[in-house]
C-alpha cells in the first residue's frame, strides 16, 4: 500500500564464527533473502587499509596546520589527537553515508555495511556505527569489537549493534536479460508510466530490484508468492492498473526497467 515501510522485518541468522555466516531476511510475502556475512578476516583487512588511508589523510592535515602547532608547542600533541579521530569519524561516516555502505577498504573486499532489514544505510546508521568505533577499539586492535562479533549472532560489532546493521560480502548481480528485452514493451515509451515509477520510494524500488536481481534463487512457488504481492503493491503505488495480458513477475520486470538507466 502507499506510505508502507518497504522493509523487511522478520529476521533469521546462522552464522559461523570464524568462517563467513549467512544472513536471511524474511519479508512478509514470507520468501527468504540469503546475504553472506562478512568475516572477521576480511573486516581486519578493509580496516587496515581504511586505517593506513586515515593516518595518510591525518598527517596531511597536521602539516599543513604545522605553523599554528609550531606557535603553540604545548598543545601539539593533543591537537593531533584531536585531527586524528576527526578525520577518523569524517572519514567512515561521510564514504559510508555517500558510497551506500562502503569505505575505500570495503569496496576493495566487496564488503558493504546494510541494516539488519537488508536495505541500505543512510547517515544515521552510519553515524552511529562510527561514533562507537572507540569503544570497540578498546583496549587495542578491536579487541571488544572483535569479541563482540565472535559471540553475536550476526558478526555485529558494538557499533553494529547500536546502529541496526550488518556487514555482508557483495555479490555481482547480473542484470537479468528479461530486463534488457522489456524495451520491446509500449509501457516503456509511455512518460505516465515511466514519470510515476521515477516517484516510488527508495525502500520501493530497492524492493523491487532485489526481488528481481534475486528471483532465480527462489523456489517456484515462493516466487509466484512474492511477484503477486510485488504485482498489487504496485499497483497501488503507481496507481495504475496492470495490463491483462501481463503476469505479476512481467509487471514487476518492468517496472524494474524503467528504473534502470537507459543504455
Amino acid at each position: 500500500m502507499p506510505g508502507e515501510p518497504a522493509t523487511l522485518p522478520a529476521v533469521t541468522t546462522a552464522t559461523d564464527t570464524l568462517l563467513d555466516g549467512t544472513h536471511t531476511v524474511l519479508t512478509p510475502e514470507y520468501v527468504e533473502f540469503r546475504f553472506t556475512l562478512a568475516g572477521l578476516y576480511s573486516r581486519f583487512l578493509a580496516w587496515l587499509l581504511d586505517s593506513v588511508i586515515v593516518v595518510v589523510i591525518s598527517l596531511a592535515v597536521i602539516l599543513g596546520l604545522s605553523l599554528v602547532m609550531a606557535a603553540f608547542p604545548g598543545i601539539a600533541s593533543a591537537l593531533g589527537i584531536v585531527v586524528y579521530f576527526l578525520v577518523d569519524w569524517g572519514y567512515g561516516i561521510t564514504l559510508e553515508t555517500l558510497w551506500s555502505g562502503q569505505t575505500v577498504g570495503k569496496r576493495a573486499l566487496s564488503l558493504r555495511v546494510i541494516q539488519e532489514s537488508g536495505v541500505r544505510i543512510g547517515f544515521y546508521h552510519a553515524a552511529l556505527r562510527n561514533l562507537a568505533r572507540p569503544v570497540d577499539r578498546l583496549p587495542l586492535l578491536y579487541l571488544v569489537g572483535g569479541v563482540t562479533a565472535l559471540v553475536s549472532g550476526s558478526q555485529q560489532r558494538l557499533g553494529d549493534m547500536l546502529a541496526g546493521t550488518i556487514v555482508v560480502r557483495e555479490r555481482r548481480l547480473k542484470v537479468p536479460s528479461a530486463i534488457n528485452a522489456s524495451g520491446e514493451e509500449g509501457l516503456l515509451a509511455d512518460p505516465l508510466f515511466v514519470s510515476r515509477v521515477k516517484r516510488l520510494s527508495t525502500e520501493e524500488r530497492e524492493l523491487v530490484l532485489t526481488a528481481v536481481l534475486r528471483r532465480d534463487e527462489l523456489r517456484m512457488e515462493a516466487r509466484l508468492r512474492l511477484f503477486a504481492a510485488l504485482g498489487a503493491r504496485l499497483q497501488d503505488a503507481l496507481a495504475m492498473e496492470k495490463p491483462a495480458h501481463l503476469s505479476d513477475e512481467k509487471w514487476t520486470l518492468l517496472v524494474a526497467a524503467a528504473l534502470l538507466p537507459k543504455r
